[in-house]
């Protein structure tokens, strides 16, 4: 009713009585309620069927006396006409997937129905062959697990250890986490439950736990250590690898070394293998991402194809994530570090992503000299090494050498880093003394108390390097270092110290063998020295040591040698 109407139905006499109601008290102006919460409260407290019984409403009440019962009636409810329902999307069966492998672990005795206080939630993964991988979010249990301290199998060690081998063979063990039982006192930790309600805990040990890996690697590494020098294992793989003896060929031995190898396997009870991926008596197999043979050990052809077609990175995210991939193959490629530089200042802090002319000719290098790479050979521990070593303005690039049975000299590693700012600033016989250091760094476990071997350097001066009297404290460190080594060093002139730039494979072996390039720019540089009066006077007094001298060259003289007119 409008104040207008209000005031003409006053007039009319149609409102019988007005009241005044005065406000006393500020209001709560939110309160959905007319009368005090305080009011409102008592009442409801005290109601009971006997409060009720002066109420007009009472007999009606009393009629319907079980809608008001004291407690809900503990069963399940009847069917109300409506149903809550979770429509899952198309395709989504994977209720079913769990279900049907929990059973079957509960056939086979790895699980059991559990009341732990724990729980993780399991799901569902697609698996490419449109199957399902069950995982286990140990999430929470993983991070309040002591990380285990046991090693983990070296890479290099492995594939190192199949020099001289002939005959090849992989055993991939089929399910070996739920062949090793978990301690009694931590199985309620494993718990896991299931979409459909089922809380689940593991006998045995399950995927998904942050140790489980190293507790599995450590079983296999225990079974097999008698056997490491010709069935190294890394996990679930075991590789055999055998050559001939004196009294057996090579097909003899490997028949050999299998069978004691499978019965180690029969022995246990529970070690199996899986057929499907057992590669028998062949002369290469893959080993971690590489092809190990009877030739030596190549790059995995189908990691070299998705680096050679990765399209031009966009971002820093796509550029990391293929170095990464190329560098896990950078043993195959020489001068890596120093190739890719311009790829590398692009992941600095606060880099501008400015992709030039000088990133596009490193991607492209790279890409090219993964495409080209070598068949590396196998080290063999019984014959000398050899070592080449050079430094750029940038980089460092080395490379470990060993002959092959036909004299040649073939390579075994390729190792590579970049400077940093502080050593890019050293002078240039500091840079090349740092290369030695760092190529005898990278090749240590090869060249460490074996056979003397041989430095290969473009600075003659480093053959005198480790004699000269006049060292600072930095070349002090570096060749209180090299005396633990047994070496010498020999000088080749870059002409000579060509490793990938001329490079011929054989057909057969796509090996790199060293060229020899011819230049005149040394004839002419020699031909210049009497023009230029520094130098002259240096070359003088270097070949007639006894002639007299100025004092100024006499002053600066131990710091030259006197190398092929040089």
């Amino acid at each position: 009713m409008s104040f207008h109407s209000h005031v003409e139905s006053l007039r009319a006499h149609d409102i019988a009585a007005l009241a005044m109601i005065t406000v006393e008290e500020e209001t709560d102006l939110f309160s959905t309620s007319t009368a005090d919460d305080s009011v409102l409260a008592a009442p409801l407290k005290s109601q009971t069927w006997d409060s009720l019984r002066s109420n007009p409403y009472y007999d009606l009440l009393q009629e319907f006396e079980d809608v008001f019962p004291d407690e809900v009636p503990c069963r399940l409810p009847v069917d109300k006409g409506v149903q809550h329902e979770i429509d899952l999307v198309p395709g989504a069966k994977y209720f079913d997937a769990i279900d049907a492998f929990f059973a079957a672990r509960k056939a086979a005795g790895h699980v059991r129905e559990s009341i732990s206080p724990h729980n993780s939630p399991t799901f569902c993964v697609k698996k490419p062959g449109g199957k399902w991988h069950i995982v286990h979010a140990f999430n929470k249990l993983n991070a309040a697990t002591i990380p285990a301290q046991t090693p983990i199998p070296r890479k290099d060690v492995i594939i190192d250890g199949m020099g001289r081998s002939t005959i090849f063979s992989t055993i991939d063990l089929r399910d070996g986490f739920y062949q090793i039982l978990m301690r009694l006192c931590d199985v309620p930790k494993t718990a896991v439950s299931t979409p459909s309600g089922m809380l689940w805990e593991w006998l045995v040990m399950p995927q998904g736990l942050s140790n489980a890996p190293v507790t599995f690697n450590r079983m296999v590494t225990a079974k097999f250590r008698a056997f490491r020098d010709f069935a190294p294992s890394y996990f679930d793989d075991i590789y055999v690898h055998s050559c001939a003896s004196s009294a057996q060929s090579g097909l003899d031995v490997h028949r050999g070394h299998l069978r004691k190898v499978l019965e180690v396997l029969r022995a246990n009870n529970g070690l199996y293998a899986n057929l499907a991926k057992y590669m028998f008596c062949v002369d290469e197999i893959p080993v971690l991402g590489d092809l190990v043979g009877v030739n030596g050990c190549r790059a995995d052809p189908g990691k070299i194809k998705a680096i050679s077609e990765w399209p031009i990175p966009s971002s820093v995210k796509d550029l990391r994530r293929w170095l990464g991939l190329a560098t896990y193959l950078h043993k195959y490629s020489q001068d890596f570090a120093d190739i890719a530089q311009p790829l590398f200042r692009l992941l600095l802090k606060d880099a501008p992503w400015v992709w030039d002319s000088a990133c596009q000719e490193a991607f492209d290098g790279l890409k090219s000299n993964l495409q080209r790479a070598p068949i590396l050979t196998l080290p063999d521990f019984d014959k000398p090494f050899s070592v080449v070593c050079d430094a750029s303005q940038f980089a460092i690039g080395c490379c470990l050498m060993q002959l092959d049975a036909s004299g040649r000299p073939r390579p075994v590693s390729y190792q590579s880093c970049q400077f940093h700012a502080a050593e890019q600033a050293y002078p240039v016989h500091d840079l090349e003394l740092l290369s030695m250091k760092y190529t005898l760094t990278k090749f240590r476990i090869y060249l460490l108390g074996g056979k003397p071997f041989v430095v290969y350097t473009d600075h003659a001066s480093l053959r005198t390097a480790t004699n000269t009297p006049h060292l600072s404290q930095r070349m002090a460190r570096w060749i209180s270092f090299f005396s633990e080594f047994t070496f010498s060093v020999q000088y080749k002139p870059g002409k000579d110290n060509i490793l990938a730039d001329a490079v011929s494979r054989r057909p057969d072996l796509e090996l790199t063998t060293i060229g020899l390039l011819t230049s005149g720019l040394h004839d002419r540089i020699r031909a210049a020295y009497p023009f230029d009066a520094d130098c002259s006077s240096c070359l003088a007094a270097l070949t007639d040591p006894v002639s007299p001298k100025p004092r100024r060259a006499s002053s600066a003289l131990h710091r030259f040698a006197l190398a092929d007119g040089f």
